[in-house]
């Protein structure tokens, strides 16, 4: 949630800002400012509510802020309604220390009631602002920037990435880093920060990742790092290998749309890698095959849709390697005295890997004795760092807030993982492994099938748009996969939508079906096919319109009872999820096109979430 930047150089810093926090829309926002100093005209702060365009015309494009050193934010409000006041940058009172600031700050309270005390005025209702003020507060007393951060660092409880700019060292700003990402960026005569490589990849390839604890001093010549104590360390620097062209639109309208029609290439790329002489290999892996024997349970934990893979995923281990897996949402796991142990294979799953929730869940299973395995697009993020073992998806940047080809490839990928282990436990005959590589490999060419041919789902939305409530029923991996198609249009097209598993119909969910009401019914699971039928049926005859998505050696069979059917090739039956998400992917971006939604950016969400 939120996104920063700063940049410290020779060039007029606002429009590299401004540039660099419109590559963090994606995050998710509702207001936006910079602050910038120069020696003509000191510590310059603009900040506007709403998208950053406005932002831009109050600036002129970043054009009437003199200076070359800066920093820059979007917020997304927690503590305090969405306005001017309420954003960031947030100035002490003496207007010498501007602060940007990711995170929440649990202890606020208590520090804005000793701030009050002591005769200090504040202007916001957020819990950054303390940061500004007690830093303001500490450096009156201390006369060391650097000092009175760790004063403020140590003082403050919660999570943050920060940047903080003093008008009184004007050649340098400073970032602190703890339980929200942040990463240093190296360019020539300028130096960055910014919480996703996206906002400076246009400037610089070259990156490292801020540690909790770890503060940095940044100038146009360098960065220097320290840790918790002061010290000064040394960081290991990353490339990035994707180009800028990854993380534009490259002509189509919407980010979402871009990454729905990169998914064949997104799983190849998360696939090809991993097969060698027919057999799926994990290089990257050290997990020795007695603990994998050993195993006596599997815990998946994610959020949002990432937890919609592990629900896949429960069906598929289960299935191949006979051991108990469970699923749990991340907010849940870490309240829920889970039964964890040394045993215990945890799989974390994230798309950004810095999912607070997700962080949190995965040190409460290391302190029970778990081994932690994440399944992440990010390289470098924190929950990578955190795990004993990490499998890459190498999804290549998402922009939209929803999540597409991430959501695809974490789904192939924990499939591959159930198919290894299955082989390792000796649980998978040769021609069952041969089997299911073939048509792993035959994946992506069966998705742009789907993709070539879209009228049907185009109908479909233009037909059923403007009905205020639709419901996916399914079974088994059907059910799962209606969770995630439920979850994709309500979060672009503000649609209410609900997934049911279709054996729970009659114990009480019917009774919201009614003349008109939409009905998505997944048939794709093959062995429940007459039973799913069966409850088509019974929502028909309350009044349901029902839109079907089934194989296509099944369409005809379908046809005799409901009209409106959409068929996707067969697989195997561990597969077909990654198959049926896509025309339920088009049908939600088809739906919010007809509604006229912000597609990209939908309201009130963030792409990563980093507060509790």
């Amino acid at each position: 949630m939120c996104g920063i930047v700063g940049f410290a150089g020779t060039e007029q810093a606002a429009p590299i800002l401004l540039d660099g926090l419109k590559h963090l829309e994606y995050r998710g926002y509702d207001s936006a400012g910079v602050a910038v100093y120069s020696p003509s005209s000191g510590l310059q702060v603009k900040k506007a509510k709403g998208r950053l365009e406005v932002l831009k015309g109050l600036t002129d494009d970043g054009r009437n802020m003199e200076g070359t050193i800066g920093i820059g934010h979007t917020r997304w409000a927690t503590h305090g309604e969405p306005n001017d006041v309420n954003s960031h940058p947030h100035l002490s009172q003496d207007n010498k220390i501007a602060v940007v600031h990711n995170g929440i700050i649990e202890n606020y309270v208590e520090i804005k009631e000793f701030l009050l005390s002591k005769g200090v005025c504040f202007q916001s209702e957020t819990d950054t602002e303390v940061v500004a003020q007690l830093l303001a507060f500490y450096y009156r007393q201390d006369g060391d920037l650097m000092m009175s951060v760790y004063r403020v660092l140590h003082r403050i409880e919660g999570a943050y990435a920060l940047g903080i700019l003093c008008a009184d060292t004007p050649c340098s700003f400073i970032a602190a880093r703890k339980d929200a990402p942040l990463l240093l960026g190296y360019g020539k005569g300028c130096n960055f920060i910014a919480s996703d490589v996206t906002a400076i990849i246009k400037h610089t390839r070259e990156v490292s990742f801020m540690e909790d604890g770890e503060v940095a001093l940044v100038t146009s010549d360098s960065i220097t790092v320290f840790d918790a104590l002061g010290r000064k360390i040394d960081k290991e620097h990353s490339f990035v290998e994707w180009d800028i062209s990854a993380a534009e639109k490259g002509g189509y309208a919407h980010f979402m749309f871009k990454e729905i029609m990169e998914q064949p290439d997104a799983v190849r790329k998360t696939v090809a890698p991993r097969i060698k002489e027919d057999r799926i290999v994990f290089d990257e892996l050290k997990l020795d095959e007695a603990y994998i024997r050993d195993m006596k349970k599997i815990f998946i934990v994610a959020c949002g849709s990432s937890y919609h893979v592990g629900m896949v995923g429960k069906y598929n281990l289960e299935r191949l390697i006979r051991i108990p897996v469970d699923v749990m949402l991340a907010s849940e796991f870490r309240y829920a005295d889970p039964l964890v142990d040394e045993g215990t294979l945890v799989i974390v799953i994230s798309q950004s890997g810095e999912t607070l929730d997700s962080m949190a869940a995965l040190r409460k299973a290391r302190d029970l004795g778990a081994r932690i395995l994440s399944i992440v697009n990010v390289v470098g993020s924190s929950i990578a760092r955190e795990s004993d073992h990490v499998l890459y998806t190498w999804a290549g940047p998402e922009i939209a807030v929803a999540t597409t080809k991430a959501y695809s490839t974490q789904l192939v990928l924990l499939d591959m993982l159930g198919i290894w282990l299955a082989d390792i436990c000796g649980r998978i005959s040769i021609e069952e492994y041969s089997s299911l590589l073939e048509e792993l490999k035959r994946l992506p060419e069966k998705m742009e099938m789907i993709l070539k041919n879209t009228e049907d789902i185009q109908y479909f939305a233009s037909r059923y748009f403007n009905h205020d409530s639709v419901f996916y029923i399914g079974r088994n991996l059907d059910y799962a996969l209606g969770l995630e198609s439920s979850l994709k249009l309500k979060e672009i097209s503000y649609v209410h939508s609900e997934a049911y598993a279709s054996g729970e119909l009659k114990h009480g969910t019917i009774s919201l079906i009614e003349n008109g009401t939409l009905v998505i019914a997944l048939s794709t699971f093959l062995p429940l096919f007459d039973k799913e039928l069966s409850n088509i049926i019974e929502v028909k005859s309350r009044g349901a319109d029902v839109i079907a998505l089934t194989t296509c050696d099944m369409a005809e069979e379908l046809k005799k009872t409901v009209h409106n059917v959409l068929c996707i090739p067969r697989t195997s039956l561990i597969f077909q999820p990654s198959l049926g998400i896509i025309p339920m992917q088009l049908f939600a971006y088809y739906v919010a096109l007809q509604r006229g939604c912000d597609i990209d950016k939908p309201r009130n969400l963030a792409k990563s979430v980093t507060v509790e």
